[in-house]
């Protein structure tokens, strides 16, 4: 039998392996998630990605005629230019029986107590230690650290994982997962010695064979380097990183000119980042993307990727780690 790594991670969630889908905008949809659960890892389906409230009540649904296993709902609160009903969304998620719910952005003080009431274990996602803290005192059960490398939204503090993670450590009691910059068992082993107990990955994810995106996008992720990405809406400080594209290019290039929010708004619109993912046109908006796609040179299936993520991991501590240390 395969050697496995077990942490809290695996017994809270109650998953075979500590890795997990994190929400992603437009992507994060039954069948992802489910090829992710069934391979062992935790899938997330990401809430805003459905119209409306009844529509995530669906798309939980359909994830369960695909898969047994559990998986979760991901609610990130972001300043947005239509604010969603996110309480309507969150209501959804529980009266389904949905166990395991992803919170990121803002506080979550006003979510927990609701979430824990429904035996709901919360996952939030944090990218400094004293926001780590603040919710490890709000309740939470697990974290997931954020280093500068994630795409999406990396926080304002620029502090990527190998200080992040080990600083989160020595201040936490609870589990935490990494995030950020990882797309493999090399990822993975080092996330465990700097003190994590899983790995949380986005980018590496969408290059899989089930992720309901186009081709284009995941060759573009096997094709592209680490240079590729672009930091944009830092001088709004909502630094999100994205993948580099005209788009992009364009909105880096007009706020360094001064330019404001109003005057990018349509080009940061997220229903034309949708748009890249249905048509494959990787200039028709704005889509995430960390610089970990340099590392990435595949589109496997989720089984393949997840199990050779925890194989090369235990190669990785009981061979080449093992190995350098001598009595």
């Amino acid at each position: 039998m395969a050697a496995k790594i077990n942490t809290r991670i695996n017994e809270m969630l109650g998953i075979e392996h500590p890795i997990i889908q994190g929400g992603m905008q437009w992507v994060g949809k039954a069948e992802l998630a489910a090829a992710v659960s069934n391979a062992g890892g935790l899938g997330i389906l990401t809430s805003l990605t459905q119209p409306t409230p009844e529509d995530l009540g669906k798309e939980i649904d359909r994830c369960r005629e695909m898969t047994d296993k559990p998986f979760g709902v991901n609610l990130t609160i972001l300043p947005t230019i239509t604010p969603p009903p996110y309480e309507e969304y969150l209501r959804v998620a529980i009266e389904k029986g949905i166990k395991i719910v992803e919170t990121a952005g803002a506080n979550p003080a006003q979510l927990v107590p609701g979430l824990k009431a429904a035996g709901v274990t919360v996952i939030h996602k944090c990218t400094s230690v004293r926001h780590a803290i603040s919710a490890q005192s709000k309740g939470v059960d697990i974290l997931s650290i954020d280093g500068f490398e994630c795409a999406g939204h990396p926080g304002e503090d620029d502090i990527p994982g190998l200080i992040l993670l080990p600083a989160a450590a020595d201040k936490l009691e609870i589990p935490f997962v990494a995030s950020g910059g990882i797309a493999d068992g090399r990822g993975m082993a080092a996330a465990l010695s700097l003190g994590a107990e899983g790995i949380n990955m986005g980018t590496r994810f969408l290059a899989t064979k089930e992720a309901p995106i186009h081709q284009n996008v995941k060759d573009a992720l096997v094709e592209r380097s680490e240079l590729d990405t672009n930091l944009i809406l830092r001088t709004l400080n909502n630094t999100a990183r994205v993948a580099k594209n005209a788009v992009s290019d364009e909105v880096v290039e007009k706020l360094n000119a001064g330019a404001t929010f109003p005057e990018i708004r349509d080009l940061v619109a997220g229903k034309r980042g949708a748009q890249v993912y249905e048509t494959g046109d990787l200039d028709a908006g704005i889509w995430s993307a960390g610089p970990v796609q340099g590392i990435i040179n595949d589109i496997p299936s989720c089984q393949e990727l997840i199990d050779r993520i925890v194989a090369d991991t235990v190669e990785i501590i009981e061979g080449r780690l093992a190995g350098f240390v001598s009595k």
